[in-house]
């Protein structure tokens, strides 16, 4: 069964579906997700997901989880086993499971009924003349010299390629529509083609296989899918979907398309996803800069997030590119919500508590989560040496900067305010401690005679800090569309900086920390424990995002 989601707002999918069911064209709702499984899901199948599930558990029907896999050259199970694992991390469940590779008796049965009734036949054509030959958008195409072949020839040679007496290549099964119609996916489109090649569910038993738009409208019509939702793309290959099913005779879904999903600095082609994994531009699939479901999974993207994300978008007509801060907002929604705060120093610059009690530690209370009551609260040891941003101190600060400088009073968050006395620096000149006196009665924060500091800083007990790997994150290209920049390959705007490994000093309470947990270091951002290298004797935490929101600020600015 299909696990609850949220209600979504109408669209012009939902309200097709509606009508449908009103006029009792089907009686209960059936879609279907049917991935190739030839890589990872990545953000661009998100959508599809929510749609195809979401639809289905609104109008109480059904939705099939369908592995495409027609294509022994590209396909594993590995692959299989992840979109099931990636679809369950989303958070959804099927209420079937199917192959279309279990269909191809089916499949191949109904094209011998298409080469009986002269409506497919049997080409000797390489693959580049019969390209050569499908014509443009504005001249018809060539027929085949082989396109009149009786259908009795048709049908011995297509047993032949069955039983694999041809090579890959030397022939495939077209069917016969139109080498004139104006839709060129109507000019005697492949059926099959030959591959002898093992295939990771039917082994060695076929040598020919069947192309997606042969398989697709079939392999939908077997599971009696009512709405077959597809991505744009797929909207001229409607017309040879009904094609098949219509000269077959069998029961015909209506396809309804859709815009994908496309977002600033995000690429979703797999040929190019491939590319920056094979050329060691990334560490893998699961590299948390990639779009991949379980990349972002690893980087500390929360399902909710997505699935709030592609709410919010809605399903539209048209192609459109979504502003990558967009998505940043509801992934910082659900964050705040839900991430421990926890504080931690990424550049630390010493601080000296002159007057502190030689040797003392004091333990203040920390809050771990103001947006939640029941999260309660931690102890925080606090000692006489600190570490602090370096940027949270400036010798000579413009009028501007409020934080640490000398003769200047600032809070320490949960802590004291302390004022800057005194700079230690090296031989080079280079600042290395800042020394400052604290005010006692100043514990938790505030002052008893009323007087106001303009800024609180973190800080982390020098003595009690967590060494650990922290690795900054940040979009792996420098151009919010890598793939369409003209006369450039894409791999020319990879961002040099798009992974920045520092080391941290953290308060010690993170020293249980344990993959896939999530936190906001104060100040900073969220960050999550990575679960692929962390390990409890060397913590690695990656940056989720920046505390900064820039789409939410943009939309303020528009009044909306």
């Amino acid at each position: 069964m299909i696990e609850a989601a949220d209600t979504s707002p109408t669209d012009f999918i939902r309200e097709r579906i509606r009508a449908d069911l009103q006029s009792g064209k089907i009686k209960q709702v059936v879609t279907r997700f049917p991935p190739e499984p030839n890589g990872y899901l990545h953000i661009g199948h998100a959508k599809a997901i929510c749609l195809s599930f979401g639809v289905a558990n609104e109008f109480g029907g059904r939705c099939n989880l369908r592995m495409d896999d027609t294509n022994p050259a590209a396909e594993d199970q590995e692959y299989v086993e992840a979109i099931q694992a990636d679809l369950r991390w989303l958070g959804f469940s099927w209420d079937g499971m199917y192959y279309a590779a279990d269909y191809f008796p089916q499949l191949y049965t109904w094209a011998t009924q298409l080469v009986e009734k002269g409506l497919a036949y049997v080409d000797d054509q390489t693959a580049e003349a019969i390209s050569a030959s499908r014509g443009t958008l504005t001249a018809p195409g060539k027929n085949s010299p082989f396109r009149d072949r009786t259908p009795e020839e048709n049908l011995r040679l297509f047993f032949e390629m069955r039983d694999g007496k041809f090579g890959d290549g030397q022939k495939v099964l077209r069917a016969k529509i139109d080498m004139a119609h104006a839709n060129i996916n109507l000019r005697d489109p492949v059926m099959y083609r030959i591959r002898h090649m093992h295939h990771q569910r039917t082994g060695a038993k076929w040598c020919i296989y069947p192309m997606y738009d042969w398989a697709h409208g079939e392999s939908d019509s077997i599971e009696g899918i009512t709405h077959s939702l597809c991505t744009l793309e797929f909207e001229h290959h409607r017309p040879l979907y009904d094609w098949f099913c219509d000269s077959l005779g069998i029961y015909k879904p209506q396809q309804i398309e859709f815009a994908r999903l496309n977002v600033e600095y995000l690429l979703t082609s797999k040929r190019k996803l491939l590319q920056l994994v094979e050329g060691g531009h990334v560490q893998g699939w699961d590299d948390p800069r990639m779009p991949t479901l379980r990349g972002m999974r690893r980087r500390g993207y929360t399902k909710e997030a997505l699935r709030a994300f592609c709410k919010h978008i809605g399903i539209a007509r048209f192609n459109s590119t979504h502003e990558h801060e967009l998505l940043d907002f509801h992934l910082r929604e659900h964050l705040n919500k839900t991430s421990q705060r926890r504080m931690a120093v990424l550049d630390p610059l010493k601080v000296v508590i002159e007057n502190w009690p030689q040797g003392e530690v004091e333990l203040v209370e920390a809050i771990n989560n103001p947006e939640d009551a029941t999260s309660g609260s931690r102890q925080v040891p606090f000692a006489g040496e600190l570490w602090i941003e370096r940027d949270d101190f400036m010798e000579n600060p413009p009028k501007d900067f409020f934080r640490m400088a000398p003769g200047r009073e600032v809070r320490l968050r949960y802590g004291y305010f302390v004022k800057c006395t005194g700079i230690d620096k090296d031989a080079d000149g280079n600042i290395t401690a800042v020394r400052c006196t604290y005010d006692p009665l100043t514990k938790g924060g505030n002052a008893p005679d009323g007087r106001k500091v303009k800024a609180t800083i973190h800080w982390v007990s020098a003595a009690h800090a967590l060494d650990a790997e922290v690795r900054l994150l940040s979009h792996l290209f420098t151009v919010k569309d890598p793939a369409e920049q003209e006369g450039h390959d894409f791999l020319e705007f990879l961002n040099p900086k798009s992974l920045v490994v520092v080391r941290g000093k953290l308060e010690p309470s993170l020293q249980d920390a344990r993959g896939g947990d999530r936190y906001q270091f104060e100040r900073i951002g969220y960050f999550t424990c990575d679960s692929k290298d962390s390990k409890p004797s060397e913590l690695v935490f990656l940056r989720t995002v920046t505390l900064k929101d820039a789409w939410q600020k943009a939309q303020k600015k528009q009044g909306k």
